[in-house]
């Protein structure tokens, strides 16, 4: 059996994403975009703590596991649990790649490669504009 929304609950989550999220939050984490590279403030976040979804506050990733990978993008090598992203296949842009998502809500984080260091071997570039930062402090 499949969830299917009608036209009119489809429209009311919407609505509740836009009551939710800025623009820019909008844009990147239901429209699937991408935010200015280098633009994000939590590029040079190095305190202990978490980053969790704008859109539903599930924690994502740790500073434990973000690095700097000169993408101009935050850039984690493993999520905080393994149920806290989903991947697909996104085929847009006439190219192949992993997109990341919310386990919780769905929304668009950025893409994941196989350029990231050990011991996963894993780069999670995510847009910062999708992640709230908590610090342990």
């Amino acid at each position: 059996m499949t969830d299917q929304l009608s036209d009119d609950e489809r429209s009311e989550r919407d609505d509740d994403w836009r009551d939710r999220l800025d623009d820019d939050q909008y844009r990147v984490l239901r429209e699937c975009g991408t935010e200015p590279r280098g633009s994000s403030e939590l590029l040079n976040v190095d305190g202990d703590g978490v980053f969790r979804c704008a859109g539903c506050g599930q924690e994502l990733f740790t500073t434990d596991e973000k690095f700097g990978s000169g993408s101009g993008w935050p850039s984690f090598w493993d999520p905080a649990d393994d149920d806290a992203v989903e991947t697909k296949i996104d085929r847009s842009h006439g190219m192949v790649r992993t997109e990341v998502v919310c386990s919780n809500c769905d929304g668009h984080l950025g893409h994941v490669f196989d350029d990231g260091p050990e011991p996963t071997g894993k780069r999670y570039c995510i847009n910062g504009v999708a992640l709230e930062f908590e610090t342990d402090e």
